[in-house]
């Protein structure tokens, strides 16, 4: 991508992209959303609810299909995106090992496979204006990888593959190559969340994904991690790739919000702020946001922060996946007030399902819910109805 275009705000660039703006840009509200075709078939509150949230704007999902299909598909969104002169968001979701075969298991079937896809969604979007979240997970949970401290993860397909972890970082450079060359694509790679991996893991992964050539990085996706939390982990975050990769330190080195802050005790979280502080001085550079990589963070249920479990009632909690009494977030917005975060975003569709959420258990009743939870992607009404009514900010009256 032209470094030009990678330096601009997302503000600025979406002017340029989209002239027929002549004001500040907005985010697109697609009136064919999963949302709104799932208000189609429901009753009731339910049809209620579901409309309601589809006025909110939100991601759109191209996640399966054929080269020639996701790119019918993208062109159509983007389209009426650019006809309306506003922005969409597009969470790419394909790659191989999509999901580490769990519940939102699938992607293309091999590199070859995946870049042809690529190809077809950039084709798509064409010379229009568009966010690219790329690959949700995509760096999160990576097939035999390992991490920082040589442990391999979790994710362990059958048939061990040590070279899959390797392929995955070639697809995901691929993919930024080819999506890169688009004008008017702002693209995010996988960064986790605030409860999940160290700054420096994350960081590592991050500029081995090629995060040089894109905007930043995206938070929270499909997450409940309070604003709070995940806006000081974006600049954390941001910081330590600035610190690897203009002034050669370790990304081990990088403080975390497990050390020198205690995870569980947020007024410690300034003492890793102040530890960023010393390496910046350490190193002789200078902290600037304008130029370091920024964040999008996904608040599309956070507004009441994670769930915490009954204290050993599960062997697996499973704490993100469609966690009871949770509530809307902040409102998707372009404008966040904040130097290293352009963007507040809807990414994960609220009021579609995490999927089954076994929690340890044979199934298939989440026990925690006392119900089988739709698979993943498809409508949850009791959950679209948790989430409006115990939303922060609250929803304004109909």
């Amino acid at each position: 991508m032209n470094r030009s275009l990678v330096a601009m705000s997302l503000t600025s660039l979406l002017m340029w992209a989209v002239p027929a703006l002549g004001q500040a840009p907005s985010l697109f509200v697609d009136d064919r959303s999963t949302t709104a075709i799932a208000s189609e078939r429901l009753e009731g509150q339910d049809r209620d609810d579901a409309l309601r949230l589809s006025k909110i704007p939100s991601a759109a999902w191209l996640a399966y299909g054929s080269p020639e299909a996701v790119e019918e598909k993208a062109r159509d969104i983007v389209d009426r995106a650019s006809a309306r002169g506003q922005l969409p968001v597009l969470a790419i979701y394909n790659i191989p090992y999509r999901d580490c075969a769990l519940y939102s298991a699938g992607g293309a079937a091999d590199s070859r496979a995946y870049r042809e896809w690529i190809i077809g969604v950039a084709r798509g979007i064409g010379d229009r204006a568009a966010i690219v979240i790329l690959e949700p997970d995509g760096l999160g949970v990576i097939p035999w990888h390992r991490t920082l401290g040589g442990d391999i993860e979790g994710c362990r397909p059958e048939g061990k593959d040590e070279g899959a972890a390797t392929r995955r970082y070639e697809e995901l450079r691929s993919a930024v190559a080819i999506l890169s060359e688009r004008p008017g694509v702002r693209i995010y790679l996988d960064g986790t969340g605030s409860s999940w991996l160290a700054p420096g893991e994350t960081a590592s992964r991050l500029i081995k994904a090629d995060v040089s050539k894109v905007a930043g990085f995206f938070l929270n996706v499909s997450n409940f991690e309070i604003d709070t939390r995940v806006i000081s982990y974006a600049r954390w975050v941001s910081d330590c790739i600035a610190l690897v990769m203009r002034g050669g330190l370790d990304a081990r080195e990088c403080p975390s919000q497990y050390n020198p802050a205690v995870f569980d005790d947020e007024k410690s979280w300034g003492a890793t702020d102040k530890a960023y502080d010393r390496l910046f001085s350490r190193t002789g550079l200078a902290r600037d946001p304008s130029r370091q990589k920024h964040a999008v963070i996904d608040t599309s249920r956070n507004g009441r922060g994670s769930w915490k479990p009954p204290a050993g009632a599960y062997r697996d909690a499973e704490v993100w996946c469609n966690p009871p009494d949770r509530g809307l977030g902040r409102r998707p917005s372009l404008e966040t007030g904040n130097p290293y975060v352009d963007a507040f975003l809807w990414i994960k569709v609220p009021g579609e399902s995490d999927g089954e959420c076994l929690r340890g258990t044979p199934g298939p009743i989440d026990p925690e819910r006392g119900v089988m939870a739709p698979p993943a992607g498809q409508w949850f009404a009791a959950q679209a109805r948790e989430l409006i009514e115990l939303a922060e900010p609250p929803l304004p009256a109909q």
